[in-house]
């Protein structure tokens, strides 16, 4: 796989498939699609964009033969993060804790300190010291199983994961996990761990506002989910920049130069796509053609 002749003679089959199988790729005629074939602007084959849901019942996850065979024609599956890589993982749990020995104790007053130990007690049947370090938005993460209708969650990304490895493909990451991490320690400490009690207090208006955000991903609904996702209740429109904005300009970045190489399949969270400054406009704005495939 290293010589340069072999290596030219495969990118060549590769583009060579891709361009058999394009006409097999429905154009979306709804408006409503999580995934996007990008063509044009000097690229020899196309590449594809898909969004996901980071947490999803497993009955829900089913893939379009459209989606299956874009990964087919891809060479690369790209995601946020490597989640192949068993230096990730490590990363993650390495990353997950606040800087200068911070503790969620030292972010509450006694009162609130108290209503998130007792919820991490009661519901999650978990002491709260075993996460005096950890960054409160981790934590907050670890609610979401209480807000999903089902007992047998996953993540999208597994998913497409499972169907990479089945056709070969290799799997990279366009963030690594250090990097993650310092996204969420430029947001203060003490506003996550406003966030997370928030969240806590009003339990089951976040389960509702989650079953909204579900419904408009299960129905390919990309304008539904940038309306949500500016509601207050999700609480991303006051981080926009950190959380969205700049790591989707720094994507691009990437892409510009890895689409040139091999046609690739790249699968982020569906927020990454809407708006001004997602990864559709910011495409578009660069000069490649962006359509939606039927994805049903």
């Amino acid at each position: 796989m290293k010589l340069v002749y072999f290596l030219g003679l495969m990118c060549s089959l590769v583009n060579t498939n891709a361009k058999a199988h394009l006409h097999n790729l429905q154009t979306d005629t709804t408006g409503n699609t999580l995934l996007w074939e990008v063509s044009g602007n000097g690229l020899a084959a196309p590449s594809y964009l898909f969004g996901t849901f980071h947490l999803l019942c497993k009955d829900d996850i089913k893939f379009s033969s459209t989606l299956k065979q874009a990964i087919t024609n891809s060479h690369e599956i790209y995601l946020e993060l490597d989640l192949d890589d068993p230096a990730t993982l490590m990363g993650a749990l390495m990353l997950m804790n606040m800087k200068d020995g911070k503790k969620l104790i030292d972010l509450y007053t006694a009162d609130q300190y108290k209503r998130v130990s007792d919820f991490f007690k009661d519901s999650l049947k978990t002491p709260i010291s075993l996460f005096q370090r950890m960054k409160p938005e981790f934590l907050v993460a670890l609610l979401y199983p209480k807000m999903m209708p089902c007992n047998s969650a996953s993540s999208v990304e597994e998913s497409v994961m499972q169907l990479a490895k089945e056709g070969g493909k290799d799997i990279k990451g366009l963030e690594t996990m250090a990097f993650q991490a310092s996204v969420f320690d430029s947001i203060p400490y003490e506003k996550q761990a406003e966030d997370l009690l928030n969240t806590i207090d009003s339990l089951e208006r976040s389960k509702a506002d989650f079953a909204l955000m579900l419904h408009a991903y299960k129905s390919q609904r990309l304008d539904e989910i940038e309306r949500i996702m500016n509601t207050p209740a999700f609480g991303v429109a006051d981080n926009q920049e950190i959380l969205l904005d700049n790591r989707n300009k720094n994507w691009i970045l990437q892409l510009k130069v890895i689409m040139k190489k091999n046609p690739v399949f790249t699968a982020v969270g569906a927020g990454h796509l809407v708006g001004k400054n997602g990864l559709i406009a910011l495409l578009r704005a660069e000069g490649y053609t962006v359509r939606g495939l039927e994805n049903k």
